[in-house]
This record gives structure tokens, sequence and C-alpha cells, in this order.
């Protein structure tokens, strides 16, 4: 079964929160997606399905949840806001296949929220957290078959970086999965509007991340030394971020097959691999 914004009646956000006497908080990054075709859209892109358990993080005041929760067989939803949260339950209050849960999703065990192997996550988050909620899902002990996230409009081109200009979170993402961009999302659609606009990105997740589970750690560790100053050539940003002199790190990239002078954006995938495995003959 798929959404159908037919069945559903738009909430009125302004409205509902006017009478709460509740104001959105931009400590917690609330932009309320208020749009039902968007919403509509945004669970059409996670290709959700009835045989499917979805995680959703930040549901403010249930839009998104209640589309969710037509197409899917569970929907648990992890929202923060201490103050919204009993007016959340009242508005999801009909749909007998959502599980709400007040806590920061942050300092969650994703074990003890009962999600399947294979579950989704379908979200819109708040900016400020994007980093750390992709880097949360992407190393959790039991990983979501698919990812996609309302996001800033600048960072999922980011995440989507093609080889030849990757940056750190690029690659902390396209190590573990595939990323792209499904559509943009003016500052409109939200209540209240953001100063940018947004995009939905989603991630497909690999198996098994491009690069070995034992050898994420040093992989980790070289593209943030790699990164660490990125104005600079790749044997003077190593050898400051892994602490070794110059003459060693250069030695390092020939063995490799990576020019000295290249810059970290510069390199694929298959490079730092190339990096790591180099790293690990000569000692770390």
């Amino acid at each position: 079964m798929t959404s159908s914004s037919n069945q559903l009646t738009p909430l009125d956000i302004p409205s509902i929160l006017r009478q709460a006497e509740i104001k959105p908080s931009r400590g917690l990054g609330q932009n309320f997606l208020n749009d039902d075709r968007i919403l509509t859209r945004i669970v059409e892109a996670g290709e959700v399905s009835s045989a499917d358990t979805v995680l959703e993080i930040g549901p403010g005041l249930g839009s998104l949840t209640r589309h969710l929760a037509n197409a899917a067989r569970v929907v648990t939803a992890v929202e923060i806001d201490r103050k919204i949260f009993p007016l959340l339950q009242k508005i999801l209050q009909p749909f007998a296949n959502i599980h709400l849960v007040c806590g920061d999703i942050l300092e969650q065990r994703l074990d003890q929220l009962d999600l399947p192997p294979g579950y989704l996550v379908v979200a819109n988050i708040p900016y400020y957290i994007t980093s750390a909620v992709i880097r949360y899902l992407l190393e959790a002990p039991v990983k979501p078959a698919r990812i996609v996230l309302t996001v800033q409009h600048e960072v999922a081109q980011r995440i989507c970086a093609l080889s030849g200009d990757l940056n750190l979170l690029a690659l902390s993402v396209q190590v573990y999965g595939a990323p792209s961009v499904m559509m943009r999302i003016p500052s409109g659609a939200f209540y209240p509007p953001p100063k940018v606009d947004s995009a939905v990105v989603r991630i497909d997740l690999y198996s098994q991340s491009l690069i070995p589970t034992s050898d994420l750690d040093l992989f980790f560790r070289l593209c943030k030394a790699g990164f660490g100053q990125k104005r600079k050539t790749l044997r003077n940003s190593l050898s400051g971020g892994m602490h070794l002199p110059s003459a060693v790190v250069e030695n390092r990239l020939k063995q490799a097959g990576i020019d000295p002078m290249r810059r970290a954006e510069t390199l694929s995938l298959d490079d730092w691999q190339k990096l790591v495995d180099n790293w690990k003959v000569n000692g770390i």
C-alpha cells in the first residue's frame, strides 16, 4: 500500500501551534514541513511498502508520520521535544501502527527500538544534527536498508559529490552506501520557512561497507588528516594529521601510486583504500 494524500486531511500547522500556544523552537531547529504533495513524494522516494518498518526522526506534529503510517507496516517515531509530544500523541491517536518515543535519537540504542533488519529511515531532520544523525545511522549495529532525509540543499549536494570533488562528508556516506538527490524543496514548503532551500537525499546502503570493517578506523583517520588542512597537498596534510615526517608520508603515497602533490578532494574511494593498505603494511 502506498501513501495517498486523498486519505488524509492536511494539517494546519500554524493553527495547531497557535491554539496550543507553542512557538517553533529555533534551538531544536524546528521547521515543520507543511506541503502534503511534497510529503507524499518523500514517502514515494523511500519506496515505503506495507511490509516495511520505518524509523522517523523528529516527527514534530506528525505531518510526515501520518503519510508513513498509511504506507508502512509500522512506524517508530522519535521526538525530542517534550513540549509538543502530548500534541503529537493526540494528532496520531487514530493510527494504530505508530510507536512514539520521546527522547533524543542520538542517545537511543537502535537495537532497543525493535527495528528489524532492513528497516527504513525516512525523516525531515533538523539541519543542525544532519551529520551526527547520518553518522549514527551508518555506524549503527543494526543498519537500515535505506535512508531518506530532508536536509539543506547544499548539504545534499556535498553528500552526493563525485570523485574528483569529494569531501569528508561524502566519503563518510559513500563508503557505506550510494546517495542520490531525489528532489529539491523550496523553503516556503516549511513553517516557519528556513533561510535556505532543502533537498531530499536518499542513501541506499550496501550489504557491506566498501572499506572492510576492520580498516574503517584507519580509513577515517587518514581521511580526517587529509582534509584537516584542505588547501595543503596530501604530503603536508597527512604529515601534520598523522604526525609523521613529510618524507615518510611522501614515500607512502608514492608506494600507493598517489602523487604526493595532489589534494585530498581529488582522491577516489579506491585511492583511499590503496592508502589504507599501504599504511597497514608499513605500520600505522
